[in-house]
């Protein structure tokens, strides 16, 4: 039988059709999910403190881009989260307090891919005031405001203008110190909208301040006192604080705004801070082209209106009658012409210098035998120009002296045997130097420092706050002042133009209130009952004292 090749055959062709390929079925491509990326930035967002807040951080899902996926929303707070609260991309809640809060909000796919976006809800303080300025604006820069004669001429030896400070880079103009105006009395420039520059510099006594050391925008004290700025500008070494630690006034201005005691403000906080107040980007125009805010032009704006706070019309000044001699005869007395000798025979005016009476370097005074305070190495500090010095309540570093007087006594006869005492006040034998003044020779001295006030400068219109309600004297007031052990309460009072005072003696003891301007006067030496001046129409700072207890029982009244 031939049956086995037909088998063969048929195996043979089942196996020839099982190598043929099947039909190929296509796999499906999974979806492409779009990682999400930032599209619409988010920008500060500005609040009141004690006003309600709804912010959608995903602005309707415009934030974000995420090719059509779906996204979740996180927010995270940097720090405190200043009664703000978060739900998804939304923010809602009521700022407690001024603070700048910095949020940060998350958008993730459903493969996990993520985007993110930093902002800042900036919640300002309630009731903050806007700068009121001039329709013709304020002239400061040198082009505008022409420097006296006897500022540019050598003088004595010198020029003031010798001295000047000024960078190149950041010459005034009439623009940048108008911005640096507004920035130095802006109480926004501080961590808790509370303090501003002005605060520990006040215009009325010479851009200084009247306590022994000032009190930081968290009610904190500052390491040493407050110096003035008038005359700032001329310093040759070019360096700011007392200690030197700062190598330009464009850095120093920064430095009270950044420190922890002083304002508490970081320069990021600063910047997003001004960045959203609504006066700020057409003054920052007009000042450097356009209103981008940097701390860097923060720093010019402050260095260039600091800079601009120069004295130059006082009694002093008017001396030099436009030119470059003086003619003391025709306008002091003769006690005060005499104490401007004293000043240059005594050697006053080899530590003061030039015109605009500025110091030249930092010295060791001999304040004390062993400096407890190194200041700018081995106990040398810098020291501010006496222009005005006789409206300022205190002096040196530490404000340890509240007169002229005790100013003028210490040089004459209080100098310490500090081994790094300045070479200017050893004798010559190595001692501290003892001048030998008499009564009337002190006396002098402290009637010439007072022809250096200079009250064109102190109630100059272009220095003064621009967030006062206005420029019309406020209306006078009466106040009151109490006498009780051996003290006035308060010891410091701020008042309107023209308001009379009241001092009401409690104590039973005889008491007056003795000011040293001629402008107010004295009161009678009383023991009880009420005696009252009226303060002058003079903005400026008044002291005034007990003629019974002297230096010991001390006031002060600011005229605003």
């Amino acid at each position: 039988m031939h049956i086995r090749p037909l088998v063969i055959s048929l195996v043979l062709g089942v196996l020839v059709g099982c190598t043929e390929s099947p039909v190929n079925t296509p796999t499906p491509t999974p979806p492409v999910v779009v990682p999400p990326s930032l599209s619409n930035a988010n920008g500060a967002v500005a609040t009141t403190v004690g006003t309600p807040i709804s912010y959608d951080a995903s602005k309707g899902g415009q934030t974000f881009a995420a090719g059509g996926a779906a996204l979740t929303y996180r927010i995270v707070f940097e720090s405190a989260a200043n009664g703000l609260s978060t739900v998804g991309a939304t923010i809602t809640g009521q700022p407690t307090s001024p603070a700048v809060t910095w949020a940060t909000i998350t958008a993730t796919n459903t493969n996990g891919a993520f985007a993110s976006d930093r902002f800042a809800i900036v919640a300002f303080a309630a009731g903050l005031p806007t700068p009121s300025l001039p329709v013709t604006p304020y002239r400061y820069s040198d082009a505008t405001v022409a420097m006296p004669v006897h500022f540019v001429a050598t003088v004595n030896g010198v020029s003031a203008l010798s001295t000047d400070n000024t960078p190149v880079a950041n010459a005034i103009t009439d623009a940048g110190a108008a911005l640096g105006r507004v920035l130095f009395y802006d109480m926004r420039v501080s961590g808790n909208d509370g303090l501003s520059c002005a605060g520990c510099h006040s215009p009325f006594i010479a851009f200084g301040d009247t306590p022994q050391k000032s009190v930081g925008f968290a009610g904190g004290l500052t390491g040493r006192h407050s110096p003035a700025l008038v005359n700032a500008r001329f310093y040759k070494r070019g360096r700011f604080f007392w200690d030197e630690r700062a190598a330009s006034l464009e850095a120093q201005v920064l430095g009270p705004i950044q420190d922890g005691t002083e304002m508490g403000m970081s320069l990021d906080n600063l910047v997003i801070k001004l960045a959203t107040t609504p006066y700020y980007p057409s003054l920052f125009s007009a000042a450097f082209g356009t209103p981008v805010v940097t701390s860097d032009r923060v720093s010019k704006a402050l260095a260039q209106y600091v800079r601009s706070l120069v004295s130059t019309d006082s009694r002093y000044d008017r001396a030099f009658n436009g030119g470059t001699t003086a003619n003391f005869a025709s306008l002091f007395s003769a006690q005060e012409i005499a104490g401007e000798r004293l000043f240059r025979t005594s050697g006053c005016d080899a530590c003061h210098a030039t015109v605009a009476q500025v110091s030249d370097s930092v010295h060791n005074i001999g304040l004390d035998a062993v400096s407890t305070d190194t200041g700018a190495g081995a106990g040398t500090f810098k020291a501010p120009s006496l222009r005005n010095a006789a409206v300022r309540p205190r002096f040196m570093h530490d404000g340890r002296f509240t007169t002229l007087e005790e100013v003028i006594e210490f040089f004459d006869a209080g100098v310490q045997p500090n081994p790094n005492l300045d070479p200017r006040l050893r004798a010559s034998n190595g001692t501290p130097k003892r001048l030998g003044l008499s009564a009337s020779d002190k006396a002098a001295l402290v009637a010439f420092l007072k022809t250096l006030t200079d009250s064109t400068f102190l109630t100059a219109p272009r220095f003064a706050n621009p967030f006062a309600p206005s420029s019309v004297p406020p209306t006078p007031v009466n106040t009151t002042v109490t006498i009780q052990a051996t003290a006035y309460h308060p010891a410091t009072l701020v008042v309107a133009r023209n308001s009379v005072v009241s001092w009401v003696n409690l104590d039973n003891a005889r008491h007056s209130a003795s000011f040293a301007s001629g402008l107010v006067g004295a009161t009678p030496i009383f023991r009880s009952g009420v005696e009252t001046l009226t303060m002058p129409a003079v903005p400026g700072t008044y002291g005034y004292q007990c003629a019974v207890h002297g230096a010991a029982m001390r006031g002060t009244i600011i005229v605003q």
